[in-house]
């Protein structure tokens, strides 16, 4: 019997353990799922602090269709990745619907993040797309831009010209040369 020298048993072990990881993590948030109320708790959190550290952000809030915000997003991975949160979608202020997004990767990576999402709707056929659907993924059904910032961390509104543009928030505030392709974002029943 002749082995292959790329793929051992400690190979295997590795990949098998760093599957279960994240299915673990994985599993662990959607056993724990929000209810309603905790989620619009969350999410008015995530909307006063994009708010508080981005200028111009109220401003360019109250121009959207509507918003989905995502207020804990937890990825990790062993190789094999994956990331779930659960947030709201707000039209005029108010929740309209509940999802949740999820996305699975594959190449290095070791641990565990946690990210805020905010994507913004800027027009309203792309929102109403976005309604309709029956699993929305981003860079399929639609293209989410990903948003950067002027100097002094204030949004450019002249650079955000895009239907959808998503912002993501790290513990060091906005996070940069990400992508929302992949992302798929599903209605939940709350």
């Amino acid at each position: 019997m002749t082995h292959h020298p790329l793929f051992s048993v400690s190979t295997f072990l590795a990949v098998l353990l760093s599957t279960l990881l994240l299915f673990t993590v994985i599993g662990a948030s959607t056993a724990q799922a929000a209810s309603a109320r905790e989620i619009d708790i969350k999410v008015n959190d995530a909307l006063k602090r994009f708010k508080k550290e981005v200028g111009g952000a109220s401003e360019f809030l109250g121009t959207a269709k509507g918003m989905l915000v995502f207020p804990e997003v937890i990825k990790a991975g062993i190789g094999i990745g994956g990331e779930y949160g659960e947030g709201a979608l707000l039209i005029g202020g108010k929740t309209v619907d509940y999802y949740n997004t999820a996305a699975a990767s594959i190449g290095f990576q070791l641990g565990a993040q946690m990210k805020t999402v905010i994507i913004v709707f800027l027009q309203k056929s792309a929102l109403d797309k976005f309604r309709k659907s029956d699993g929305w993924e981003a860079g399929v059904d639609g293209s989410v831009a990903l948003a950067t910032l002027g100097v002094g961390a204030s949004i450019d509104s002249t650079s955000l010209n895009k239907p959808i543009v998503g912002f993501v928030f790290g513990n060091k505030g906005l996070m940069y040369n990400l992508t929302f392709e992949g992302s798929k974002y599903t209605r939940l029943n709350k």
